[in-house]
């Protein structure tokens, strides 16, 4: 019995040509008249996807970018009391 040591996935590298054929007859035999729509399914997915990313980059772009600094009122600036609101309390 022949035991193959296991070996990492960058010593085998990427398929070549040969290897895409033999995986695209494995799909066409496996997903057969089918294949069609689960390409298009796999395509809508990654549109789908994709706009999720753009969402969180825009929001984070929103949380990045420097906000206006609002005035806080002073003392100084509120409106005086007048003397109709003086009457009243006593």
């Amino acid at each position: 019995m022949l035991a193959f040591p296991s070996l990492p996935v960058a010593i085998l590298g990427l398929p070549g040509g040969t290897e895409w054929i033999v995986i695209l007859i494995v799909a066409l035999l496996l997903f057969g008249r089918r294949l069609p729509e689960v390409m298009r399914s796999m395509g809508r997915g990654v549109v789908e996807f994709k706009k999720g990313i753009k969402g969180i980059e825009e929001d984070a772009e929103v949380e990045a970018a420097p906000r206006p600094r609002s005035k806080i009122p002073s003392p100084a600036d509120a409106p005086a009391p007048s003397d109709k609101d003086e009457s009243r309390d006593h």
